[in-house]
Formats: structure tokens, sequence, C-alpha cells
């Protein structure tokens, strides 16, 4: 028994994916080759992918948006659960790395359930809300810039239906939120959000120390 959470040295690490972890080949592959990029550190971890999937499954989800993609490990983990008629609204702006993924989602049979919009992602999201999209999906997950995530969670909890959940990434920030002498505007902009949310009267929340902490809230 444990009063508080437990930290995760290498060898309980290696423990937990041994024997939990179930990832494809596909993911497997598109994971590694993502590992040998310079900007690998945005990559999710394989046990934060898988745990994405399960919480869709667990709320039926059908629709989904993400809010940052990269080269689309967390679209891929998610859109493989999905039914044959989900969908993945994934926005990015960089070509190239989304380019890595479309292979990997091509291979896995699940490219035609992910609709990839390269745009801003605030530009994609407010022309949704337009559109009358509102109250329309189950699922958003937010991992891209920080000094825009107020605003994307904003648009995500109007995309929503009442009992979606939003994902927010990197919500402990390597610890750097818990620093007071941390001013850095990507660390302010987190430290905010995860303070209003815990205000928020809208949503149900919790923060689990998954990967770099995923602060999870369900919308009321």
């Amino acid at each position: 028994m444990s009063t508080r959470t437990l930290a995760l040295d290498d060898r309980s690490y290696d423990y937990l994916l041994a024997t939990s972890l179930r990832e494809s080949e596909v993911l497997r592959d598109l994971r590694e080759e993502t590992s040998r990029l310079p900007m690998s550190r945005m990559q999710i971890s394989p046990e934060q992918g898988q745990f994405m999937a399960l919480l869709a499954e667990l709320i039926g989800a059908k629709r989904v948006l993400e809010v940052g993609t990269f080269t689309g490990y967390s679209a891929l983990a998610v859109a493989q659960v999905l039914p044959p008629d989900g969908s993945l609204v994934a926005c990015d702006v960089s070509r190239e790395w989304t380019d890595i993924g479309r292979r990997h989602w091509q291979r896995a049979g699940v490219a035609e359930r992910i609709d990839l919009r390269l745009a801003p992602a605030v530009e994609t999201l407010t022309a949704l809300v337009e559109q009358g999209a509102k109250g329309s999906f189950d699922l958003a997950f937010i991992d891209a810039d920080k000094g825009n995530y107020d605003l994307y969670y904003e648009l995500c909890l109007r995309l929503l239906r009442p009992g979606g959940l939003v994902l927010v990434d990197n919500a402990l920030w390597g610890g750097d939120v818990a620093d007071p002498d941390n001013h850095e505007p990507d660390t302010l902009a987190i430290r905010a959000l995860n303070a209003k949310l815990g205000r928020d009267e809208r949503v149900s929340i919790s923060l689990v120390p998954i990967g770099d902490g995923v602060l999870m809230a369900r919308k009321r």
C-alpha cells in the first residue's frame, strides 16, 4: 500500500511496459522512427498512448479532436480503437512531421478515419465551432504550443458533448510547474491552466502522473 503515487525507477518502468504494454507493430515502428528525430522529445510515451486509447474505448468515442499531432503516434493509438465510422480531426502545422504519421496510418488501415488539417489549430477549431460542430465531439487531446493552451481548452470545451473528455498533455512539465522560481512563458501558461481547471466548475478533473502529466477534464 502507498499513500502517494510511486516514482518509477528504470526497473519499475521496464516492468510496467513488459507486463502491460500492448503496442501494435505499426505503433512501435512509428515510435522508433520518431525517436531518431531531433525533436523526438515531443513524442508521448507508449503507455500514455495506450491509456488514451483505453479512455476512448471507455467513453465510446466516435469523434475525436487532436491539437498537435507531431508524427502521429497519439492519433494512431486512438484511431485504432475507434469504430469503423469513427473519425479524428488532427490539427498541426507541419507537413514534414505529419507525413511520417500518414505513412503509418496507411499501414495500420486507419488513414480514412484521420482528418488531418494543416493550419493553425485556433483557425481549425474556430471554424468547427462556426460550422455548427459544438457539442459533437467525445474526446479532445491538447499537445501543442503552450502559450495557446487556454484558448485550445476553451475551444475544445465548446466542441465537446456533455460527458466528453479533454486531455491536456505536459501538465507537470518536467516538474517545472512546481518550481516557484521558474517564470518561463511555457511554464507560466501550463501553471495558469492547471490552476484554472482546478477551479473550473464546468468540468470534473484529475491530473494523472503518466508521461509528463495528463490533466483530464470531463465536461459536465
